[in-house]
């Protein structure tokens, strides 16, 4: 067996598993409401204290939840091809690609 083909046969098998690992929690728990920890610490903090008012309000409140997703997959993938680039140039640098 090559090379080439050991790397192919690990990329697909790490592919396999990484989906198998998404789509798991979803078969096992589909009737889960899948929400962010947001606002489960508002409703705490409302709990906790109910006269707490928050010292700071958003500069931009989008307009919808989708909107909001779709900003925060955009950070998210900023911030990934940031990290990514910086991981490859460091690995360049080094000679051994």
């Amino acid at each position: 067996m090559s090379a080439n083909s050991k790397t192919k046969t690990k990329n697909f098998i790490l592919l396999a598993l990484t989906i198998i690992l998404i789509i798991t929690p979803l078969l096992l728990n589909s009737k889960a409401e899948y929400g962010g920890a947001d606002g489960e610490a508002e409703n705490l903090i409302s709990e906790i204290n109910p006269d707490y008012k928050p010292w700071f309000s958003s500069l931009y409140e989008p307009p919808s939840g989708e909107i909001e997703s779709l900003l925060f997959s955009t950070q998210a993938a900023i911030g990934a091809g940031f990290i990514g680039y910086y991981l490859g140039s460091r690995k360049g640098k080094k000679g051994k690609c």
